[in-house]
């Protein structure tokens, strides 16, 4: 293109392209003003987030919204759920004045979680099920909700935090802590006490006999006290409380109390799994794993790597649990498949069940005495992850707030220093005798 060509079209463009530039700004002016009105500015422990200007919820929950779009509508957070935490806010908003929470801030956080419970701020919890397992976004959604619509009956700003904060005040007594081993152990034994007694209430049922009902439960062929005459003698042999069924009919056509009794053993499995689990995964070391346990070391356990030893016993026990999870599901399939007054899955049900049985009460005998009874603390281990954790930030919330807490955990963190040095040294939120007297991991192993 020859040079005067060019200054020819240059004259005739220019101002096109200045007419569209400025165009183009007017609309993204106009467009800015219109979100801006659409939208406010929320903040949390990681940054700014865009929060409709119509909604009650705040960062974390327009933070979830952003990375958990999965399933649309018909997969959010049941209703249901977020009414029982706003009853749970509002009792702990009412129990929290006896433990210093301001009455007027108390009575903000009631009423908003009023409104919740009777349904008026349901579009404000638009969360999926599948998000944080645990489901703190949701618990934090809700926490959300309460603060701002109270700030908004209090008068104040929506997104201030300012006079009711979601962490401080709405989710007040509610903060996660350490405990310790003996404590975590307890938890076990529970578990393990609340399954024997699930399987010792299947009982009544299960001594149940449907003996003299003959085919269907009419009795056809017997004689009238024969049922609880050969009831009793079987009881006597066996030294067992057996009584005849009330109900032969029932006792013939199906066979409920058999996966009554499955259920409790699947149960017991859940337990099991998660137990060994825990221990194996606290075990695992020497060098690169937790290694707050020491594990029993009963056999080599390699064939090709010298010295190294595996967790047998917890790997053992998570098979089994499966064996009777699976062992669950195919007795209950065959339970279902009775018809009128015949189940042909009865060899099915009742090897599962003695099978399920067997396994268990072995594996929680060579358990016990080849991993729980040889099993040890390994004290120094446990006492350095004490000091190094950033869980004991907690222990600051009452006294400085969740925002300032959560800023000294990530500084420690990111700098790789103490949370001391970070309070004290580098934020000046706290003195050393602050943060001395405030954490102390002894004073957060139960209820002040």
């Amino acid at each position: 293109m020859s040079t005067k060509l060019r200054k020819y079209f240059s004259i005739f463009i220019r101002p096109q392209i200045s007419l569209h530039t400025s165009y183009i700004m007017e609309k993204n002016e106009k467009k800015q003003d219109y979100e801006s009105q659409k939208y406010r500015i929320e903040k949390d422990t990681m940054g700014e987030m865009k929060v409709p200007f119509d909604k009650y919820y705040g960062a974390q929950t327009a933070r979830s919204l952003q990375n958990f779009p999965i399933g649309g509508t018909s997969e959010i957070m049941p209703i249901k759920v977020i009414r029982a935490m706003a009853i749970l806010k509002k009792a702990a908003a009412i129990v929290n004045i006896d433990y210093g929470l301001d009455p007027k801030i108390s009575k903000g956080i009631q009423n908003a979680a009023d409104e919740i419970i009777q349904g008026k701020l349901d579009t404000n919890f638009p969360l999926t099920i599948w998000q944080t397992g645990s489901g703190t976004q949701t618990n934090m959604n809700v926490n959300e909700v309460i603060s701002n619509r109270a700030i908004e009956m209090l008068g104040g700003k929506m997104g201030s935090k300012t006079p009711v904060h979601p962490n401080d005040h709405v989710n007040k007594s509610q903060d996660a802590v350490p405990l310790t081993i003996g404590q975590e152990f307890s938890a076990y034994e529970a578990q393990i006490s609340f399954g024997i007694e699930r399987i010792k209430n299947t009982l009544p049922h299960l001594y149940l006999l449907a003996a003299g009902g003959t085919a269907v439960g009419t009795g056809l062929n017997t004689k009238i006290g024969f049922a609880e005459k050969v009831t009793k003698e079987i009881s006597n042999i066996t030294g067992l409380p057996f009584k005849t069924a009330p109900n032969k009919f029932e006792a013939l056509a199906c066979n409920d109390t058999v996966v009554e009794v499955s259920g409790a053993l699947n149960v017991l499995a859940c337990s099991f799994m998660k137990i060994a689990n825990d221990l194996r995964f606290l075990g695992s070391g020497p060098r690169c794993g937790f290694a707050e346990l020491i594990l029993p070391e009963n056999e080599p356990g390699s064939s090709i790597m010298p010295g190294k030893v595996n967790p047998t016993q917890c790997e053992s026990m998570t098979m089994i649990a499966c064996q009777i999870m699976g062992n669950h599901i195919a007795l209950t399939v065959g339970a279902s498949n009775g018809h009128f007054e015949l189940n042909v899955f009865k060899p099915l049900i009742i090897s599962n069940a003695l099978r399920s049985s067997r396994l268990l009460s072995d594996s929680a005998f060579t358990f016990t005495t080849h991993c729980l009874t040889g099993l040890k603390v390994n004290k120094e281990r446990v006492e350095k992850y004490l000091k190094e954790s950033l869980m004991l930030v907690t222990a600051l919330n009452p006294h400085i707030g969740y925002d300032k807490a959560a800023k000294i955990a990530k500084i420690a963190h990111s700098k790789g220093i103490t949370l001391k040095e970070a309070a004290v040294d580098v934020l000046s939120y706290l003195t050393p005798q602050q943060y001395d007297t405030w954490v102390d991991p002894k004073k957060m192993l139960g209820p002040s």
